[in-house]
C-alpha cells in the first residue's frame, strides 16, 4: 500500500476498451439532449453548469448498478473508477444530481423514444408477440400517512398551529435580539423556506372525492356487481361439467361448490352483502356511526394503497409495460388506479404508436409489419378490452394453471359458437393448440423486465413524489434497460 505509482496519463487507459462504461458514454453522445442543454448555466455569476451529457450518464449508469441516491452517486464519483470516467475527474455534489433528475424528468419520456430507436437500428424489438403486465412499486410514502377528511382536517389545523407558535417564537427571538433597533423587514424562517407540509395536506383533501352517492346504495350497489361475477363463474363451471363425459382423459372437474374461482366468487359476494347490511344498521341507528370513508396520503397525495398479490398493501403505483419478444420495453404508464382492468385500450394505443416510430427506425429492408397479437392476464379482462379496436390480442380468462389444464384435458377446435360472447370466444381460441401455445409466452417476456427491476435492480420503491415523477422515473428505468439490453 505504500508503493509509490503514477496513474495513467490518460482515462482511456484506466479500463479496457470493451468495458460497459464506455458504451454507455458513446450511446448516450449520441442522443440528441438539447432539450437538457438549453436548462444548463454557461454564464452570469457563478461557475458553469455541469455537462448535462455526463450527467445523463451518471444516472444511467448509477441506475443500472442498482444505485439511485444521490449522496451514494456523489460518493462513487470519487471512489469508484467506472464512476470517476464519467465525470471526468469533475465530481458533481449530491444536490446537482438530485435537481438535474428533477429536470430531466421533462425530457425522459423524448429520450426513452430516442433509445427505442436505436434498438430498432441495431436489429432489435420483435413485434410479433409483446406482452402487457403490471407492477405495484411504492411511492416515496407510507402507508400510516393515510388519513380520512376529518383526519387531514385536523392535520391540517395542527400544522396551522405549530405554524403560529413557530412564528410566534421567532418573533420573541428577534425582540430578545435586535430589539428595539431591528430593522423588522426580515422573512421569519418559515416564509424564507416555506414547508409544503401543509400544502401536502391541502392537496389531499383537494383530491378527496365527493359522495355521489349515500353509503347504503353504494353497498347495495356493490352487491350487484358481485352477484353478477358470481353467476358468471358459475355458469363457467358447470358449462365444463356439461361438456365432461365419462371416460375421458384426464381430471374431471370439480362440482360448482368446490371450484376454487366459485368459492372465491362467493366469499366475495357474502362480503359484500355484510358490508351492506352494516350500513342499512349505521344509516338506520341513532349514534349516527358512518363507514370508513376514503383516504388520501397526507406525503404523496397522489399515491394510493394498493393491495399486492399474495396478500399486504403498499402506497404506491400501478406501473404498467408492453415488453417486446427479446426484452425490449416499447411502453410504459404509471397510475394511481389499483386494477389493471382499465388499463389495457391505452396501453394498446401507446403500444401501436410504438411500434410505428420502431418500424420507421429500423434498417432499410428490414420488414415493417407493427405488432402482432398482445399478451395480458386475466386482469385485464373486460368486455371493452376485448372488443376495443387494435391489434390482435390474447386476454386470460382465468389462472394460467386452469387455462393449461383445459387446453390439455378439454381442447376446442375451430371457430367459437355463434352466439357465444366476447369472453366465451376468447376462452374457446385459449383452449386451442394454437392459442394455448401462444399464451405460455406471456409469462416470461412479461414478467422477466419487473424481475429484474426488482431483484437485480433493487427497485421496489420511487425516489421522489406525485405522479408525473414517478411516471418519469419509471420511465427512465425502461429507457436503462433497453439501452443495456442493446
Amino acid at each position: 500500500r505504500d508503493q509509490q505509482y503514477l496513474l495513467p496519463p490518460s482515462m482511456r487507459e484506466w479500463l479496457p476498451a470493451d468495458d460497459p462504461v464506455w458504451l454507455v458514454i458513446d450511446a448516450v453522445a449520441g442522443l440528441d439532449t438539447k432539450k437538457l442543454h438549453a436548462r444548463r448555466s454557461v454564464g452570469g455569476v457563478g461557475r458553469a453548469g455541469y455537462h448535462p451529457d455526463m450527467l445523463l450518464t451518471l444516472l444511467i449508469w448509477g441506475w443500472a448498478q442498482g444505485q439511485r441516491s444521490s449522496r451514494k452517486l456523489e460518493r462513487l464519483c470519487h471512489r469508484d473508477i467506472t464512476y470517476r470516467i464519467i465525470c471526468a475527474g469533475d465530481v458533481p455534489d449530491h444536490v446537482t444530481i438530485s435537481r438535474f433528475r428533477a429536470e430531466c424528468a421533462e425530457v425522459v419520456e423524448d429520450l426513452f423514444t430516442q433509445v427505442l430507436m436505436l434498438c430498432a437500428r441495431v436489429g432489435m424489438v420483435e413485434l410479433g408477440v409483446v406482452a402487457l403486465d403490471g407492477v405495484k412499486i411504492a411511492s416515496n410514502a407510507s402507508l400510516g400517512a393515510n388519513r380520512t377528511e376529518a383526519g387531514l382536517r385536523k392535520a391540517l389545523a395542527a400544522e396551522a398551529a405549530r405554524a403560529a407558535a413557530e412564528h410566534a417564537d421567532t418573533d420573541a427571538d428577534e425582540d430578545t435580539t435586535d430589539g428595539d433597533s431591528g430593522s423588522g423587514d426580515q422573512l421569519p424562517a418559515e416564509l424564507a423556506e416555506p414547508s409544503i407540509r401543509a400544502q401536502r395536506i391541502a392537496d389531499a383533501l383537494a383530491q378527496m372525492p365527493k359522495p355521489a352517492v349515500d353509503p347504503v346504495e353504494r353497498a347495495r350497489s356493490e352487491v350487484r356487481v358481485r352477484e353478477s361475477s358470481y353467476a358468471r363463474v358459475a355458469t363457467i363451471q358447470q358449462e365444463r361439467i356439461d361438456r365432461w363425459y365419462q371416460g375421458r382423459v384426464g381430471r374431471p372437474p370439480k362440482p360448482i361448490d368446490e371450484a376454487v374461482t366459485v368459492v372465491q366468487a362467493r366469499a366475495r359476494l357474502d362480503a359484500a352483502i355484510t358490508r351492506a347490511e352494516q350500513a342499512v344498521a349505521a344509516a338506520a341507528s341513532d349514534t349516527g356511526a358512518k363507514l370508513d370513508g376514503p383516504q388520501r396520503n397526507m406525503t404523496d397525495p397522489q399515491s394510493r394503497s394498493m393491495p399486492m398479490r399474495g396478500g399486504g398493501w403498499i402506497q404506491g403505483y400501478n406501473c404498467q409495460a408492453v415488453t417486446s419478444s427479446d426484452g425490449v420495453i416499447i411502453a410504459v404508464e404509471v397510475s394511481n388506479n389499483p386494477s389493471d382492468g382499465a388499463m389495457f385500450v391505452g396501453m394498446s394505443k401507446r403500444a401501436v404508436a410504438a411500434a410505428q416510430v420502431i418500424d420507421a427506425a429500423r434498417p432499410e429492408g428490414a420488414d415493417a409489419n407493427g405488432i402482432g397479437v398482445i399478451l395480458a392476464d386475466a386482469g385485464y379482462l373486460s368486455e371493452e378490452a376485448l372488443t376495443a379496436g387494435g391489434p390482435d390480442r390474447l386476454i386470460a380468462t382465468g389462472k394460467s394453471r386452469e387455462l393449461n389444464r383445459t387446453a390439455r384435458d378439454q381442447p376446442t377446435v375451430g371457430p367459437p359458437p355463434s352466439d357465444a360472447t366476447p369472453v366465451e370466444q376468447m376462452a374457446h381460441r385459449l383452449a386451442t393448440v394454437e392459442g394455448s401455445a401462444l399464451y405460455r409466452q406471456r409469462s416470461h417476456i412479461a414478467e422477466t423486465p419487473f424481475g429484474h427491476a426488482k431483484h437485480n435492480l433493487g427497485f421496489r420503491r420511487f425516489t421522489s413524489r406525485g405522479q408525473r415523477r414517478a411516471t418519469a422515473e419509471f420511465t427512465f428505468h425502461a429507457l436503462t434497460q433497453n439501452l443495456f439490453k442493446a
